[in-house]
């Protein structure tokens, strides 16, 4: 039997730096409803993981298009910014790949809504993108 090496990294104050960047970045552009600077941070085919309202798992994987046009749905149109309150829980399985658990706050027009979803964020060439997103709700739109 073969065992695997250790897998327990453990950040560096870069690692968390970057990652933290790569989330300020693009919580700017999702506050400024810029869903194509948005597709910018991320990997395609871009995985989605939810459930759906019959109480089912559901996968699919967007390409850039398919991302860019439902995001613009979701966003919705408006000239007031979105302002996003979160708290987030990185786990880092390497330098390079990294699950965030988020819990947020989103206010627009005045209303606000929690959200708790987490990403799966892959950093190449020195660059952090988000390539798998999991959230509960959406299976229906899949």
């Amino acid at each position: 039997m073969t065992f695997l090496p250790e897998t327990g990294y453990v950040p560096t104050d870069e690692d968390r730096a970057g990652l933290d960047a790569w989330f300020a970045a693009y919580d700017v552009q999702s506050g400024k409803r810029d869903v194509e600077g948005m597709a910018d941070l991320a990997v395609f085919p871009l995985n989605l993981v939810s459930d759906d309202s019959a109480g089912n798992g559901r996968t699919a994987q967007w390409d850039r298009e398919q991302f860019v046009a439902t995001m613009t749905q979701v966003m919705g149109e408006g000239s007031e910014d979105i302002v996003f309150e979160s708290q987030r829980t990185p786990v880092f399985l390497s330098s390079a790949l990294a699950v965030a658990f988020t819990d947020s706050t989103m206010t627009a027009g005045g209303e606000s809504q929690q959200l708790r979803y987490a990403d799966i964020l892959v950093k190449r060439d020195g660059q952090w993108a988000f390539q798998t997103m999991i959230q509960g709700g959406w299976g229906d739109n899949l």
